[in-house]
């Protein structure tokens, strides 16, 4: 990659300052402070590494960050995200891989940017023909600012995601997802012709993916015959049960995994199924 005359001044002045502060022994705060942040999604993980710049009564978007220009979406240097499977970023496909995050700030709508050259300061040398994916988002006008640049993730389910920028008074939601099922049924399929079947597990996933409520029902029990005293066997066999519409089935199973956990002792089952069992019995 061709480094331009500007990247190499900035960095030598980088380098002579570092070595300035350290031969004077001193410890400085980050004027941007780093943070890298991990989120399990989906089957895989995605991890974000980025310095945090502050407001500092400064105006930000519009002013010290242009509209229309390329950002590296933080300090330093570029933010970098990981994502260990493919992902679609707002319906897109995104191959698993390391990205340099970049976006473009506008008033109403940024450009945000995923691009193949993670490794560099700032964005001095971004190329819009490394990028591997573009896609705009809507930018909402938050009431309170926010003081320090923030990424974070939001609304984690099995297979939906938020990334979210904000600083100032802007925030902007990317939404992320993952079309996982047939891997997982794959999986099941697959484990199910082995020795120790997850039959609790497969329950589970069957249960809350809407798929095949008898085939459940059969795998839940299953594993209660396997394990007949664990309460949380008996929970998710209760509302299995509710599901199909087998009120009658559900309150006894309620009732005989609420004497369970109450032998044990265990106040969160001894509440699940007391939940359940009031609903089984409306």
């Amino acid at each position: 990659m061709k480094t331009t005359f500007k990247t190499m001044l900035f960095l030598a002045l980088a380098v002579v300052l570092s070595i300035d502060v350290q031969a004077q022994g001193l410890k400085m705060p980050q004027a941007s402070t780093n943070q890298t942040i991990s989120q399990n999604f989906a089957l895989g993980k995605i991890t974000l590494n980025y310095s945090r710049p502050n407001v500092k009564g400064r105006k930000i978007f519009g002013a010290m960050e242009p509209y229309g220009s390329v950002w590296r979406t933080g300090a330093n240097s570029a933010t970098v995200i990981t994502f260990s499977e493919a992902v679609k970023i707002e319906g897109k496909d995104l191959p698993a891989g390391e990205y340099g995050l970049f976006t473009i700030p506008g008033k109403d709508e940024w450009t945000v940017i995923f691009n193949k050259g993670a490794k560099q300061w700032g964005s001095y040398e971004y190329k819009a023909s490394d990028d591997a994916l573009r896609i705009k988002v809507k930018a909402i006008k938050l009431n309170e600012k926010v003081e320090t640049f923030t990424i974070q993730f939001a609304d984690v389910l099995a297979t939906t995601a938020k990334l979210q920028l904000m600083w100032e008074n802007t925030l902007v939601n990317v939404q992320l997802s993952s079309d996982i099922d047939a891997t997982v049924m794959a999986s099941i399929d697959e484990a199910m012709k082995g020795e120790k079947k997850p039959y609790f597990q497969a329950a589970q996933y069957y249960f809350t993916n809407g798929k095949d409520l008898k085939k459940a029902l059969e795998w839940v029990n299953a594993a209660e015959a396997a394990d007949g005293k664990a309460p949380w066997i008996k929970l998710w066999k209760g509302r299995i049960q509710m599901k199909m519409g087998d009120k009658a089935g559900a309150a006894k199973t309620a009732t005989d995994g609420l004497k369970l956990a109450t032998e044990l002792k265990n106040q969160e089952y001894i509440r699940l199924h007391t939940e359940l069992l009031k609903e089984a019995k409306k």
